[in-house]
């Protein structure tokens, strides 16, 4: 029987050194696995903090290189308005031109006078009237005569371009 005890008390100790192994294991795990914690709160932070810094920077770049394309597309875009602003004013000009030259053709064949018709009427008037000045400076009973002579020839004169009037059958029955 003393044989069995010192089995089992053996048995026993090797138990309890078996359980104190596993103790101490699981203490040092414990604390492994809180150092591990605690590095990766210290290193973490400063990993954060150093992406940050680099986000930063990366931002600043692209911001920089966003704001150089805008500038850019901005100068080609101004270019291209310029242009076709150019492109447009010189159409204007010609349409302009077009519309000129068809409206005096059209008022020239309604007999409408132009401006240099009537600048030379208003010459001619005014010759006409220096001349009646003059006469009635030579001939004073003579005045009243040549008054009625300058009235009468601005009536007579007429521009040389006008065309006749051409009457439809319409415009005789109105």
């Amino acid at each position: 029987m003393v044989k069995k005890m010192k089995s089992t008390t053996t048995a026993g100790q090797q138990s309890s050194h078996l359980a104190a192994s596993v103790k101490d294991s699981a203490q040092q795990i414990w604390l492994a696995g809180m150092g591990a914690f605690s590095k990766a709160q210290e290193e973490g932070t400063k990993v954060f903090e150093a992406l940050v810094k680099e986000g930063m920077s990366l931002q600043k770049k692209t911001q920089g290189m966003a704001e150089d394309k805008i500038s850019e597309v901005t100068g080609r875009m101004s270019a291209m308005a310029d242009t076709v602003t150019a492109r447009a004013g010189q159409n204007w000009d010609k349409l302009e031109a077009i519309f000129e030259a068809r409206t005096a053709k059209a008022m020239g064949k309604l007999g409408v006078p132009t401006a240099k018709d009537v600048d030379a009427l208003v010459k001619r008037v005014d010759a006409l009237a220096a001349a009646v000045a003059k006469l009635s400076q030579a001939a004073p009973g003579k005045a009243p005569r040549a008054a009625k002579t300058a009235k009468a020839a601005p009536a007579k004169a007429k521009p040389a371009a006008k065309a006749p009037v051409r009457r439809t059958r319409k415009t005789a029955a109105a």
